[in-house]
């Protein structure tokens, strides 16, 4: 089915346009109090001030936004691929136990089908699995900047106390980048457990996450 032109732009894309907005004033607020922060840090070390715009493309900004989408990502990757094949009795966010999925069906070339799905061949079969690579691309992108932007704010810090600054090869053994990237993924891996059996027996009317007020614990999915 088409989308309705009947509901205004925003009625049909308030969910991703108020997230998005959400993201930019957040991020936006995350910058202008990391800067401050990194500031008062490098007053306490007798290092001059950085301007807003020289913060922006420093190694504690990028660092520490980075090393929150590298864990987020992880998590859409790690939660898309997992929920093919596992199953949580009880949970809204599991496939049932036994009956058929609409999401397991063969693709069927037709006038409204993504082209892929019309072209078929290896470009299905990469369409098919299309959001897992998005997400695991994403998630070695952040990976990868949030350590090159660790490494550099770590060899600033070596510097302004006069000490030698390492390799990236040798930073990557050591425990500081690590222990940032663990802090952030075993928090995510938590919110993914809780919202799998928190919606076993909870309920919240009108949301899609939510299994019908009315259904029994052992429902499972949808």
């Amino acid at each position: 089915m088409k989308p309705s032109s009947k509901h205004s732009f925003f009625y049909r894309n308030g969910l991703g346009m108020l997230f998005l907005s959400l993201f930019v004033v957040t991020l936006g607020a995350q910058a202008l109090t990391g800067w401050q922060e990194h500031n008062a840090e490098r007053e306490q070390d007798h290092a001059p001030a950085m301007a807003f715009s020289e913060y922006l493309q420093s190694g504690h900004f990028i660092s520490a936004t980075f090393e929150n989408f590298e864990s987020e990502f992880l998590q859409m990757a790690l939660y898309i691929m997992l929920t093919v094949g596992l199953r949580q009795q009880g949970s809204a966010e599991s496939k049932s136990l036994d009956e058929p999925e609409e999401v397991d069906r063969e693709p069927k070339p037709g006038p409204d089908a993504p082209w892929p799905v019309r072209k078929g061949g290896i470009i299905l079969k990469l369409y098919e699995n299309s959001l897992f690579i998005a997400f695991g691309v994403l998630f070695l992108i952040s990976w990868y900047l949030h350590l090159y932007g660790s490494w550099i704010d770590h060899n600033d810090q070596q510097v302004l106390n006069g000490l030698p600054q390492d390799t990236l090869g040798n930073y990557l053994t050591q425990a500081n980048f690590w222990f940032e990237s663990f802090q952030n993924w075993q928090s995510e891996f938590l919110s993914i457990a809780s919202v799998v059996l928190l919606t076993i027996f909870l309920r919240q009317k009108g949301s899609p996450e939510s299994k019908p007020v009315d259904a029994a614990h052992w429902e499972t999915g949808k």
